[in-house]
């Protein structure tokens, strides 16, 4: 495996001058921080309402309906896409030797996703929906997407067609098929028949709509969530290392068998349904094979540490990052077997999905975030952490937050499904009444709101560390380290 190691991530490349636009790199790391409080905040303030309902306040715009879906948009979109922003917009420019292609679009981008959220913000709570999992947003807001996106496709693509150098890293690869594949979901799930300015009626009907729903549904996790995730991993993780990639084929097997997998997977989200028996089967065997490629990728990102382990007593951002991973290889096993239909009977309708959609988002998305965040921070800003101490007790505030928050949820989740399916001699179900379970599930929920608020805490950190950073007095970080940016 040894033998198809490359130095780094740009080590064949050429050393051709290039002045970056690192500006708009620091306005989507700004964005980030902001978004990420908010949707955790949110997040937490939910949790609080399932285990203690007078938090909803008594208020339309407060209740779990309107803002549970204000923090899915938040910390998927928000929060999750600057991350993804923040790093394409740096990582690009180093990988192919040259600035972007337009300054101008880049920030009609940064704007126009800002504009977005906001507009997100405003219409959730207001009860505007157009009630689709990770697609609520009402129709003029989706145009807006398409538009914004199109600008950002066409920065990204013209940045690739003048690049200096002739290869391209396999992060770039992983970045495109986030921009490819997203805009053919989002596109087809929001075609829709515009009633009034705020009400549309969707082209598809019935299970049809299910179906291309979970197949824009599930895949949103995979391209928005997973694929440019994993180029971040592929550029930062050896950056933070000082290390090269473990094998470089072996990433590019991981892409192309990711890319080809994962879009079928959709249909295991309708199993038990009125989806015909071979769509359900379809979608159940992609998932599970799709084991195999998640988890090549996963040991090719802890493998590249192979040597250097040691660094990790020392080095918190790397915790971030190796924890990431192992949340990763842990979510994309879990995903498999729910896919499975007899798992799925247990699991589906439970917590058990929640633990597991968490353990993705807090465990993989957020921890390769943060690891992400605090490598550039230094470099972006000529200046060394305010606060070095606090990344670690940052890092152990969102390990243990997640391990509860997923833990609880597990067990919550068997619990449920258990007593859902439990029959008596008489051959009824032996907890016929729906609230016996729910209020069995008290202390499960206040336990998530625990693990939930300590993740928040730490992230509240790293804000405040980021912002004294910035502002305070400057104190330059390691030149050597920033040269290496």
């Amino acid at each position: 495996m040894a033998t198809d190691r490359i130095a780094s991530p740009s080590a064949s490349m050429t050393a051709a001058p290039a002045v970056y636009d690192d500006s708009i790199v620091k306005m989507f790391f700004t964005a980030t921080v902001i978004w990420g409080l908010v949707g955790m905040l949110v997040g937490v303030i939910i949790a609080l309402q399932l285990a203690w309902w007078p938090a909803n306040l008594g208020l339309p715009w407060t209740t779990f309906g309107r803002l549970r879906p204000l923090h899915t948009n938040a910390v998927i979109f928000a929060f999750a896409g600057n991350v993804c922003f923040t790093g394409i917009y740096h990582s690009m420019q180093r990988l192919l030797k040259t600035r972007m292609f337009s300054d101008v679009l880049s920030r009609i981008h940064f704007w126009g996703w800002q504009g977005i959220i906001v507009a997100a913000a405003i219409t959730l709570p207001l009860g505007m929906t157009q009630s689709k999992e990770y697609a609520e947003l009402i129709w003029p807001i989706d145009v807006v997407i398409t538009l914004v996106w199109v600008v950002f496709a066409i920065n990204f693509f013209g940045t690739l067609a003048k690049r200096r150098v002739k290869h391209m890293y396999v992060a770039i690869w992983f970045y495109m098929s986030f921009v490819l594949t997203i805009a053919v979901l989002h596109i087809f799930n929001s075609l829709a028949i515009p009633a009034t300015l705020f009400r549309s009626y969707p082209i598809y009907a019935g299970l049809t709509d299910a179906l291309v729903q979970w197949w824009y549904g599930h895949n949103a996790v995979g391209f928005f969530l997973t694929t440019p995730f994993l180029g971040l991993m592929y550029y930062y993780l050896p950056r933070a290392a000082n290390r090269p990639v473990y094998s470089y084929r072996l990433s590019i097997i991981h892409f192309w068998a990711l890319v080809f997998l994962y879009i079928w997977a959709g249909p295991h989200h309708l199993l038990y349904s009125a989806l015909p028996d071979w769509a359900q089967t379809v979608g159940m065997v992609f998932s599970v094979i799709l084991l195999a490629p998640s988890w090549g990728g996963m040991l090719n990102g802890l493998l590249t540490l192979k040597g250097a382990w040691n660094k990790l007593r020392s080095d918190p951002i790397l915790k971030f990052m190796v924890v990431a991973v192992s949340f990763y290889g842990m979510s994309t096993f879990e995903g498999p077997m729910m896919s499975i239909r007899a798992v799925s009977g247990l699991a589906h309708y439970t917590n058990w999905v929640i633990g597991h959609v968490h353990s993705g988002a807090l465990g993989w998305v957020g921890m390769m975030s943060f690891g992400m965040l605090y490598w550039l921070a230094p470099r972006l800003y000529g200046r060394a952490l305010r606060y070095p101490q606090w990344v670690s007790h940052h890092f152990w505030l969102a390990t243990i937050g997640i391990v509860l928050y997923t833990v609880s949820m597990w067990a919550a989740g068997l619990m449920e499904g258990l007593q859902w399916r439990a029959i008596n001699d008489a051959g009824q179900l032996a907890n016929p009444i729906f609230l016996d379970i729910t209020a069995r599930l008290e202390p499960f929920l206040w336990l998530r709101l625990i693990g939930g608020t300590m993740y928040l805490v730490g992230a509240v950190m790293m804000a405040i560390n980021f912002w004294q950073t910035i502002r305070g007095p400057e104190t330059p970080a390691d030149p050597a380290a920033a040269r290496a940016a």
